[in-house]
């Protein structure tokens, strides 16, 4: 950021009286210029005991199979997120089931949120961020291409609790390789 949004003037990075963190803050007006997390949502969608995936027609990971998901707008919840995201990238409607993982992504200051969701009559085709999509069954994703660490993560937690017959709500965190090696 290099100009206040209020007033057009210059922004410097500095600690605010009262503060403990570094924001934008203007020279002339004073504006504090906050900047938090993006929230990403997505479902799970499954029709018959199989999962729909999508293969991405955008960069990043362009290729990637990925589970549908995307960046909430404002004035929208999660779940309408979520259903707007499904809807757009596998031209699936679903029945959110209820929400599977969270999962914080801090390096890239992303929230991941997923929720379990069967569609609603086993119609799907692709969006136009999406190459093709595709329903899996449990044994047939396709691992190595795999489009994020957090949808890879959402799978995996979906598989366990598919086979144990028990869905809870998965809360977890990915962290930066070199954040790991600071610890």
């Amino acid at each position: 950021m290099k100009y206040c949004s209020t007033c057009g003037h210059q922004v410097e990075q500095r600690i605010p009286e009262g503060d403990n963190r570094h924001r934008y803050v203007c020279v002339s007006c004073n504006t504090i210029h906050y900047q938090n997390p993006r929230i990403v949502a997505g479902t799970v969608p499954v029709w018959e005991d199989r999962i729909l995936l999508c293969r991405r027609a955008i960069e990043p990971r362009y290729g990637y199979w990925t589970l549908p998901a995307g960046f909430m707008e404002n004035a929208e919840t999660t779940v309408e997120a979520a259903e707007r995201e499904t809807l757009e990238e596998a031209l699936a409607e679903v029945i959110i089931e209820g929400l599977y993982s969270i999962i914080d992504v801090p390096h890239i200051d992303q929230v991941h949120m997923f929720y379990r969701a069967t569609l609603k009559d086993g119609q799907f085709g692709a969006g136009e961020e999406s190459l093709e999509s595709r329903l899996f069954g449990l044994d047939e994703i396709p691992w190595d291409e795999i489009s994020f660490p957090t949808v890879k993560r959402t799978l995996e937690l979906f598989l366990t609790d598919f086979k144990n017959e028990s869905f809870g709500v998965h809360v977890s965190d990915i962290r930066h390789p070199m954040e790991k090696n600071r610890e």
